[in-house]
């Protein structure tokens, strides 16, 4: 098919579409999106990339290169300062920090890598829809305002006090914590997002709700869904520490981050290494998520 343009003779002529040239709006109507991977490879989010995978491979692989267990009482290893056999020393009952930190990794890892996507994808199908049907949006709002006007640890010590401690509740604190922050982030992506000319094509076109919102919506929510998720995997972590710290998160002798640093405040001035140890790897997750986050919204804003 071709089409016919006027010169300024009057005369016209007829042009291929292919060698139409696009206009800047319709090039601008276009979303551009760059590769989430592209955010952690360069600047802080390169930064952010190597703290996190130093914790995980540091859980992962730890335990390869400790001789004590994380629950093994060492003989005549009381409160020892920190060495070559012991890291960072010993705690009251004789056994290994070091080997309860690499553990003590794994279990708020793994806590933290289940709660989080279940929260999210809960919150991102509420979200959805509450959207498509308004009725029920105005009831889904109110909800999480509820949930939202409490503090996560306030959430985190009701829902304790109805269930029991232990690794099962922190991860249910957490999932429903984040279920109104991805819910509410992805409703406003939506209601964004299904105004640009693109989305308009799609719906006259004949494209219908379910198609729009997978097919546009949703990937043009993908950077800001990456933000959001790195800062939830980093408030899981103080949330999981917060908890355990206070003694009502992940049950002693399993060990935790937070309550590994609660183990040590009595000890303090003797043997610092105790508290000393679990901070620093709590400030280095803390920290490069937070980084990863601030690396991926630079590039969104970038575009």
């Amino acid at each position: 098919m071709t089409t016919t343009v006027p010169v300024v003779d009057g005369s016209a002529v007829d042009l291929d579409p292919g060698l139409i040239p696009e206009t800047p709006t319709d090039r601008d109507s276009r979303p551009t999106r760059l590769p989430l991977w592209r955010s952690l490879v360069h600047g802080s989010g390169l930064v952010g990339t190597v703290l996190v995978l130093a914790v995980v491979l540091a859980g992962l692989l730890g335990p390869l290169f400790v001789s004590y267990a994380p629950d093994q009482q060492i003989d005549g290893a009381y409160l020892l300062s920190p060495s070559a056999e012991h890291w960072f020393g010993t705690d009251d009952v004789n056994r290994d920090v070091a080997s309860r930190i690499l553990s003590g990794i794994r279990v708020d890892l793994l806590i933290i890598v289940i709660a989080v996507p279940i929260g999210a994808a809960i919150g991102t199908l509420i979200g959805l829809l509450g959207v498509s049907f308004r009725r029920a949006d105005g009831v889904v709002q109110r909800v999480f305002d509820v949930i939202l006007a409490f503090p996560a640890l306030i959430l985190g010590i009701a829902l304790v006090a109805i269930l029991e401690p232990g690794a099962v509740t922190v991860g249910i604190v957490i999932a429903i914590a984040e279920i109104p922050v991805f819910g509410r982030l992805v409703r406003t992506s939506v209601l964004r997002i299904r105004e640009q000319p693109y989305v308009e094509a799609a719906r006259v076109s004949g494209a219908g709700t379910g198609r729009i919102l997978f097919r546009h919506v949703l990937p043009n929510s993908v950077e800001a869904l990456g933000v959001q998720f790195a800062l939830s995997l980093s408030l899981g972590v103080f949330i999981g520490g917060a908890l355990s710290y206070l003694g009502i998160g992940v049950v002693p002798p399993t060990p935790s981050l937070g309550g590994l640093l609660a183990s040590g405040n009595g000890y303090l001035e003797t043997n610092p290494w105790i508290s000393i140890g679990p901070l620093i790897v709590v400030s280095a997750l803390v920290l490069g998520l937070y980084l990863i986050a601030q690396s991926i919204s630079s590039d969104r804003r970038s575009l």
